[in-house]
């Protein structure tokens, strides 16, 4: 079947430049509407393939609509064509803090017992940073086998900034990664990831899905031309083929 858009009417004065500018520092309002908005295209979702448009994708008319969806059937055909069959799982790397140095947590016999409180405190702020050193570490080598894992379910990654502040709570974000996976591999998929994502030290793995393909509703942008004498090294992108 053609793209269709999937609508809903507002008034032009709640919805014109200066008001939508206001409404979106209202963090109330915003998170309301980008509730309904997930609730539309996850619906939808559940019935039938989706590209989400970003929140308050606003046309003046039905006639200006309708010009938009001719403008790019092209791509949206192409793109519901990837996509269906297809849902998007996220998945999510933590490091947890190794904590302030705490007395008593001084490696080896001596201790403050034995070291003035300068040295005492070194030799914690010292353990301490080993800690959170190996938390990294062992990050790494879980986003590592994540990725060789995914490679043999998975169809396509984009690879997200990773969350800072409230977002990512008190640990610390370094894998903000989406995938799309067909729904016939997404069990087992969740299941191969739930395996290698246990019990690694100062590490917590998040797995989020199925939802809808919003990280892959459009095309990545094309690449910069290759300059004229390109230098001798690897041009590989991270992130999904088209």
């Amino acid at each position: 079947p053609d793209p269709a858009f999937v609508i809903s009417r507002v008034t032009a004065r709640e919805y014109d430049e200066r008001t939508l500018k206001a409404r979106f520092e209202d963090l109330e309002w915003l998170e309301a509407v980008a509730r309904a908005h997930h609730e539309v295209v996850q619906t939808i979702a559940r019935h039938d393939t989706v590209l989400p448009l970003r929140l308050a994708t606003l046309y003046q008319d039905d006639d200006r609509a309708r010009e938009a969806l001719a403008a790019r059937r092209g791509v949206f055909a192409e793109r519901l064509a990837l996509l269906h069959g297809r849902s998007e799982w996220g998945v999510k790397v933590y490091v947890s803090s190794a904590g302030p140095p705490q007395d008593g947590a001084a490696a080896g016999p001596a201790n403050t017992t034995t070291l003035g409180p300068g040295k005492a405190y070194l030799r914690r702020r010292r353990a301490q940073h080993t800690v959170q050193e190996t938390h990294y570490r062992n990050a790494q080598a879980a986003a590592e086998n994540i990725e060789a894992l995914a490679a043999r379910y998975t169809t396509h990654r984009v690879r997200h900034p990773a969350q800072r502040g409230a977002l990512a709570g008190p640990e610390e974000n370094v894998l903000n990664d989406a995938y799309l996976v067909p729904d016939d591999r997404a069990q087992s998929f969740r299941t191969a990831l739930a395996a290698v994502a246990v019990d690694i030290d100062g590490v917590r793995v998040v797995v989020t899905g199925p939802w809808a393909p919003y990280s892959f509703a459009m095309p990545p942008p094309p690449s910069d031309p290759p300059p004229s004498d390109p230098p001798q090294e690897d041009a590989a992108r991270d992130g999904p083929a088209p």
